[in-house]
């Protein structure tokens, strides 16, 4: 055993500061037989549940402090540095003795970040030596201290002044002097010289002195990636003034090492012959006086609840009232106690109540009747959906025993961890919930989670881009070249995808720029707040995990979600749906505009006929869970016609039976195709809603408990216990004797194997997949029942996974009028209004009819606009003339050029309507602008003149105030008279009247080309025409094919389509190979383009950086009213219009024209190629687990992914694609006027 003791350590949790995670680092320890370790992380104990519970794994003994900075003595000094983005402040170690020092450092922590700014935690002496006081806490001077700086610089009697300043406050027996010796050179920080001299002055105030070595990283060579990150926290490009180390010494070095610089160090400060020997004992002393057990001073593996008493019961009463309020709930839910449910319950409760969960059930609860008493959508997810006492409670809305789901799976005696119920909420009211939660159970008991973000390939590119001062623009283009992947596999994509090689990426003189990217793969980069997790715990939250103040002012734990549930603290997931918020606010719509609101949470039976022949038809866009591509075919090919078949659907589009290819089998036996096959008639039970198909956990666990006679809790044990390799060996050498114990034969018990060991790890919950059934069907029925209004909802908070303009166009298509941004009929949100029934189609077959109803534009689309612009215009309605809204709406003058150009004053002035409607002659939106030019022009004049008259520190209105305006400040001005917001009128036909303050000079009017470009840069919508429509001359040359007239064509023709891209993914296939589904908007419909790998060669970068695309493809039939294109080939749209109007420009005829443009269709393009290492053609395994590489058509050598069960994974599948998402598309590269590349 190596006696040393590390007892400075920082890992990569000390953010943008270590280079080494807390694993490896009690990895490390381990290889050197270290059997103690220390973390003291910066300014937090974010690692320290992990660096714990991997001590726990591997043997060592853990000791956890903390790394904070102090003020210098010197105020002034100290103010200056503070103002610094990484103030080099003194730093103090503080290290916990005993589980009360546990609690200590946790409080010194909380009210170190709670008491300063956000992001700049500096302690204080005062601080530090109250938290001390106990005897749990030990305070630990080291090199970085004021008194190693004060040795460092050449004066020791200011470094012993600075130690009595700490002996006043902290006792002896609590104080250590820590010494480094990095060997750097002369008597600076790290040198031998200053480690001496703080040594000896420790030793004539008689404090113990122990020996450091201020880690940072498990070995030498991560020396220049701890360079990058100072350069990161800095924000400052490398030099050596920005990195903090002198030499590469801060490494994880052996007792062996330490010993020899221990030598060097006693020598120095005149200790004698065992002086070294002597530093070395006091420093493996503090280190036996400062090891935690994990579990017994940290509290691993403990449970801590809300007491009785904040749910307004008691301990010896809660049992009792968690059964009334079920018996309640039993009559709302099921109108009378049936044998049934009375057994059921009885066994749930009986459960609960041997856990000790009852305080669990009773928090979460409440804390839904919260959500529900404050008018806020709310629903539960996951396995908790199972159990029948949260469907009694309020919890859940989906009926458990309806619906054959089991507790088991959620919740039973043998499992270990705590249950797990998350709540779907609005997400527009998320943080209202979170203020709720914190005000009924207090600041002593809630938290919310932190979440730690790593670093990406992404983010990993920049800032090593930034600390080698490259251009921020080239940096961001190499960044998004990149999918969505972990930063270790940098090298290995650019070899694997075609896209990076076509980018040039692959260059040997990029190979260190990429090792320094790969060098920070997974390292914390910051905190934030986790988008859901809220702790709810007993009173003493605070002496068991640190706090600090989130970015938007709620407590926040240090630890993560896991961490959090480690230790035993209740993590309430609170998520935010945008779907619940856009129902609400369909809800909402209907009741201003109709007078009343359906109750969408009363639907059940959940059988509506409508409602499925529209998922059927797969006209699903916008629809929770149902809406992406696969779904939509799916959808179709299935047919569902129950609320259990929604089920099944949800269930089969997941990952994991798409992995194990149990589509297919079901479809096969839904349609009829082939009959089901069951493993055994015992199973049929089991299996016959899905058709002899193993799709849900919950059959796995049935499977296993007819066929042993174990208990549904065994079952689910054996269950999890299959999603590991070990586990599996461990299941089937329990479950096979017990099979063939009670009769099944060998051949059968195989066969059933073959399914539990393929198909455990990649089923899916049923209880989880019912609960998202529920808001599946409530937006399909009100799609199907209420389109305008709810696709108001959905282009209000935008749920889904297109873009606005694609569910506009999913509007036009059901008969709605889509109608433009109006400066008195637009608010914040989008809102509908009911139309006289004009000349409108009838709606594409499948959808439902919007006819007699609009949907007006928001004013939060407006580029440049502000909550608070929105706020005053909507507050100022209606407004009489456009100089009436320069007056009163107080916006910046490029916000109102912007509102003209969109078209917001159209409908005040009569723009675009017939002239014989108009009294003053023909207004465009040229007069307009024209006319807010003259009020611009005005207003400087009237704020001088103000200016002269009363003085500029008199006056109301300054010529500052009226610059800012002209410059585009939006300013928070409060009227000089309150005006009260005008009822919302229902139809736009209320406002006829024609303002007759701008007068018409002949000005043309814009044309389509320039509103439309209008409207794409200041709206990101095409409202008035859609941006296809400008191509259309070249289209209908190259004869492309609408979506509406896919259907007519048959199988396997040979197809042109065009349009705008509005997704792309790459789920997972059981191939293993990367598939890029492609959704266009050609203004009819969606079209849906599948790239396998042979296609993505040469394609692969126009189909990721080019956002209006021609695509050739072989049509596939995906259903009786399904169709999709299996992609051949993809072209920039812009690119060929270009040359079809340079010809035309030339004098060249449309014929010549079109020619030209087919030469470039026709040539394939080369596909970049880089060296790559000579490997199998089959898929073989490589280093590390799972891993192989294999050859694919058009894309050369790529690594595949190979689980457990045999199935193969691309890296790249299910991972966001290069690019940027085509909902977030730069504005002005969405339409190109005609003559131009759009470039």
């Amino acid at each position: 055993m190596d006696p040393f003791v590390h007892l400075r350590v920082a890992s990569g949790h000390s953010l943008q500061y270590g280079a080494s995670h807390p694993a490896e680092l009690v990895a490390a320890a381990a290889a050197q037989d270290m059997d103690t370790l220390a973390l003291t992380d910066r300014d937090g104990l974010y690692g320290a549940i992990r660096f714990a519970k991997a001590c726990l794994r591997t043997g060592v003994a853990p000791v956890i402090g903390v790394d904070l900075a102090v003020p210098f003595d010197d105020q002034r000094r100290s103010a200056q540095v503070t103002r610094m983005r990484d103030p080099r402040l003194p730093r103090v170690v503080a290290t916990a003795t005993s589980r009360a020092g546990w609690a200590q450092l946790c409080g010194l922590v909380t009210d170190t970040h709670l008491g300063g700014d956000r992001g700049r935690p500096v302690a204080s002496r005062e601080l530090l030596a109250s938290h001390a006081s106990g005897g749990d806490l030990v305070v630990t001077l080291g090199a970085d201290s004021q008194y190693g700086l004060h040795i460092a610089s050449g004066q020791p009697d200011l470094a012993r002044a600075e130690l009595r300043r700490w002996l006043d406050v902290v006792d002896p027996a609590q104080l250590v002097v820590a010494v480094t010796n990095h060997q750097a050179g002369g008597h600076g920080i790290g040198s031998a010289h200053q480690a001496a001299g703080m040594l000896a002055i420790a030793d004539e105030h008689g404090l113990t002195g122990v020996l450091t070595n201020q880690v940072r990283m498990v070995e030498r060579r991560q020396a220049v990636t701890l360079d990058v990150l100072d350069a990161a926290r800095r924000l400052v490009p490398l030099d050596a003034r920005t990195v903090d180390r002198r030499n590469a010494e801060a490494h994880l070095k052996s007792g062996k090492q330490m010993l020899q610089l221990a030598e060097h160090v006693a020598r120095l400060s005149g200790r004698g012959e065992r002086g070294a020997e002597r530093l070395l004992a006091d420093t493996r002393m503090l280190a036996l006086r400062c090891r935690l057990d994990p579990r017994g001073d940290l509290g691993l593996g403990e449970v801590h609840l809300p007491e009785f008493e904040t749910l307004g019961t008691t301990t010896e009463q809660a049992m009792a009232e968690l059964r009334r309020r079920c018996e309640a709930g039993v009559a709302d839910r099921y109108g009378a106690m049936t044998e049934a449910v009375r057994s059921r319950l009885d066994d749930e409760l009986d459960v609960i109540a041997r856990l000790g969960y009852v305080s669990y059930f009773l928090t979460v609860a409440e804390v839904v009747q919260l959500v529900r008493d404050m008018g806020i959508r709310c629903a539960a997810r996951g396995s908790g959906a199972g159990s029948l006492v949260n469907h009694l409670l309020g919890i859940s809305g989906v009926d458990p025993i309806r619906y054959g789901l089991v507790m088991e799976r959620f919740l039973s005696p043998l499992r270990q961890a705590l249950p797990d119920i998350d709540l779907d909420v609005e997400s527009a009211r998320r943080t209202e919930i979170y203020e709720k939660i914190l005000a009924t159970f207090g600041s002593n008991r809630v938290a919310c989670v932190a979440m730690l973000e790593t670093y990406r390939v992404r983010h990993a590119v920049r800032d090593v881009a930034a600390a080698l001062s490259m251009p921020p623009n080239e940096a961001d283009a190499i960044a998004k070249a990149f999918p969505h992947i972990r930063a270790r596999d940098a090298r290995k994509a650019l070899r694997d995808l075609p896209e990076l090689r076509a980018a040039g990426l692959a260059e040997r003189r990029l190979d260190l720029f990429f090792e320094l990217v790969e060098s920070l793969d997974g390292l914390p980069r910051h905190v934030a707040l986790h988008p859901c997790g809220v702790i709810l715990s007993d009173s003493t939250l605070r002496e068991r995990t640190p706090l600090e103040t989130s970015f938007s002012g709620f407590p926040m734990s240090q630890f993560d979600k896991d961490d959090v549930e480690d230790i035993g603290l209740l993590k309430l997931d609170v998520l935010g749906i945008r779907m619940q918020s856009s129902m609400s606010h369909a809800l909402t719509e209907l009741g201003r505009t109709t007078g009343s609101a359906p109750d969408i949470d009363a639907l059940a039976p959940f059988d509506d006929p409508e409602v499925y022949d529209m998922i059927g038809h797969a006209q699903t866009l916008g629809c929770f869970q149902i809406e992406s591509p696969g779904q939509r075919e799916l959808v179709g090919k299935f047919g569902p016609s129950t609320f259990n078949d929604i089920i099944i659907d949800i269930s089969l589009f997941r990952p994991g039976p798409v992995k194990s290819d149990m589509v297919i089998p079901f479809l096969n036996a839904r349609q009829g195709w082939s009959p089901p096959r069951y493993l055994h008639p015992d199973l049929e039970p089991v299996l016959a809603e899905t058709g002899g198909v193993v799709v849900f956990h919950e059959q796995i666990i049935k499977i296993i408990s007819v066929m042993t006679g174990c208990s549904l809790a065994q079952g689910d044990e054996a269950r999890r216990a299959l999603g590991d390799p070990a586990g599996q060996l461990d299941v089937k050498d329990w479950f096979v004797p017990l099979a063939r114990g009670r009769g099944y034969s060998s051949r059968v018990v195989e066969r059933v194997w073959h399914v539990l060991e393929s198909f455990a790890s990649f089923g899916f919950c049923k209880a989880h997949a019912a609960a998202f059934a529920l808001p599946t069907y409530q937006s399909a029925w009100l799609k199907r029942h209420h389109p305008a209004h709810f696709l108001a909802g959905v282009l209000t908070h935008d749920p889904g996974m297109y873009p606005k303009r694609l569910v506009l166009e999913e509007a036009r298509r059901c008969g709605i009028e889509v109608l433009g941004a109006d400066v008195n009929l637009s608010g914040a949100t989008y809102r509908v209004e009911s139309l006289t029934m004009a000349e409108i189609p009838e709606p594409v077959e499948g959808l439902p009819d919007g006819r007699g109803w609009g949907i007006r534009i928001s004013l939060a689309d407006v580029k440049g606009i502000s909550e608070l612009d929105v706020a005053r215009i909507v507050a100022a309605q209606p407004f009489t003339s456009l100089s009436d809204f320069w007056a009163r709406a107080q916006v910046s003058a490029p916000l109102a050029e912007n509102l003209v150009l969109a078209g917001a004053f159209d409908g005040m002035y009569g723009v675009g309507r017939p002239s014989s409607v108009l009294r003053h002659g023909r207004l465009t939106r040229r007069d307009l602008l024209l006319a807010l030019a003259d009020l611009v022009r005005q207003s400087r004049v009237d704020a001088r003149t103000a200016s002269r008259a009363r003085g500029l520190r008199r006056s109301g209105t300054t010529p500052g105030h009226a610059a800012d305006r002209m410059a585009g400040v939006q300013l928070a001005l409060d009227f000089t008279e309150p005006v009260s917001p005008a009822e919302l009128p229902v139809s736009s036909a209320e406002l006829v009247e024609v303002p007759t303050d701008v007068a018409a000079t002949g000005l043309p009017e814009m044309d389509h080309d320039e509103r439309l470009a209008a409207e794409l840069e200041i709206l990101g919508l095409d409202v008035s025409r859609h941006v296809v429509d400008g191509y259309r001359d070249l289209l209908d040359e190259l004869a492309t094919v609408s979506s509406t007239d896919l259907l007519k064509h048959r199988q396997k023709a040979d197809l042109l389509v065009a349009g705008v891209k509005v997704a792309t993914q790459t789920p997972p296939v059981r191939s293993g190979r990367r598939v890029v589904f492609l959704t266009l908007d050609d203004a009819t419909g969606p079209v849906d383009c599948t790239f396998f790998e042979d296609a993505q060669g040469p394609y692969a970068s126009t189909v990721f950086s080019s956002w209006l695309l021609v695509v050739r493809g072989e049509l596939r039939r995906t259903g009786p009213r399904g169709v999709s294109l299996r992609a051949t080939g993809a072209w920039d749209l812009t690119e060929l219009h270009q040359v079809w109007r340079e010809r035309l420009e030339t004098g060249a005829s449309r014929r010549q024209a079109l020619a030209a443009v087919l030469e470039l269709v026709e040539r394939v393009p080369a596909r970049p190629s880089v060296p790559e290492p000579a490997t199998s053609s089959s898929p073989e395994p490589a280093e590390g687990p799972g891993e192989g590489r294999t050859r694919a058509g058009g894309m050369g050598q790529r690594r595949v992914l190979v689980h457990a069960s045999g199935f193969k994974q691309s890296p790249y599948a299910d991972v966001k694609p290069a690019g940027v998402p085509a909902s977030q598309a730069p504005r002005k590269l969405w339409h190109s006027s005609p003559g131009s590349s759009g470039r």
